[in-house]
């Protein structure tokens, strides 16, 4: 009979919450109507599951809850946007290259949806073979002098990994100002051991979205892949390596691995910069860093 009690009290806990979760994602979540119709037969059909599945991958934050939005106006983005976006607009946009001008509807779509803005003016380097784009990477951080913006999906604490905060170490100890980011849930096996000569030379670092609880994150939907450095605003890299031996090939289980980086010079590493300051000031909460 005792047991009989606990189930139903059990049981009624489970329909409540279904229902209060099933009131957020009809009027607080405001989804598109077959996601919260999806997600409305999920909890009704697997009560306790879907409870865990809404927990994991359903929950959505709104763009103020994940970046401050005015800081786009410390870094100047927002006048660069909107002079683009009229000189488009009037056609008198200073094309260099005379066949982007085919493209231009497809250009202001960008910098009104997405807030790109459209650079002519990049040396682009190519690097599909991480050791060729890590020995590239290394050099440029030997000649930095006065930053270093990093932020990485996975960073290993493997041969690459160490050599890597090595060489961050050493540029701080030099006085150049270094910031790193990485994502919590990809570098799961990251320890603030693994930081502790760095933040000791004047390192920063930072987890994006990090768990209250270790091991237990559930954020799954809010996930920073991105892979960037930025050195002294001048060079910036972006692409599908992140820092770990598997990416020089050097772990039997992965064997090869083949990637895209790029190492850009010119005015679109001002945004690349822009990203990172954007998420850096998201994860650090002090907004510290203007450009």
């Amino acid at each position: 009979m005792e047991f009989t009690h606990v189930t139903s009290v059990l049981l009624g806990l489970v329909i409540i919450l279904n229902i209060l979760f099933a009131t957020i994602v009809i009027f607080f979540e405001r989804r598109e109507a077959s996601t919260t119709w999806a997600w409305l037969l999920v909890l009704y059909f697997l009560p306790v599951v879907g409870f865990i599945l809404y927990l994991l991958f359903g929950t959505s934050l709104r763009h103020a809850h994940l970046f401050q939005w005015e800081d786009k106006k410390k870094i100047g983005i927002e006048e660069i946007l909107d002079k683009q976006m009229e000189e488009l607009s009037t056609d008198h946009f200073p094309f260099r290259n005379a066949s982007s001008s085919n493209y231009r509807d497809l250009i202001y779509m960008h910098l009104r949806n997405n807030d790109a803005v459209l650079t002519e003016d990049n040396q682009v380097d190519i690097f599909t073979e991480g050791k060729n784009k890590f020995d590239q990477l290394f050099k440029d951080i030997e000649e930095a002098e006065n930053h270093i913006h990093i932020q990485y999906y996975i960073i290993q604490r493997d041969g690459l990994g160490k050599r890597f905060i090595e060489a961050l170490t050493k540029k701080a100890n030099e006085g150049v100002k270094v910031r790193l980011l990485y994502d919590e849930l990809g570098s799961r096996g990251m320890t603030k051991r693994f930081f502790r000569e760095f933040r000791q030379a004047g390192g920063r670092v930072e987890a994006f979205f990090p768990s209250k609880l270790k091991f237990i994150n559930l954020r799954l939907n809010f996930r920073n892949h991105r892979k960037l450095v930025i050195i002294d605003g001048k060079i910036g890299y972006v692409g599908g390596f992140n820092v770990g031996d598997e990416y020089l090939g050097l772990n039997p289980k992965f064997g090869f691995w083949r990637d895209t980086h790029l190492r850009i010079k010119g005015s679109a590493v001002k945004a690349i910069q822009t990203r990172f300051i954007l998420d850096w000031n998201q994860a650090s909460k002090h907004h510290d860093i203007t450009y």
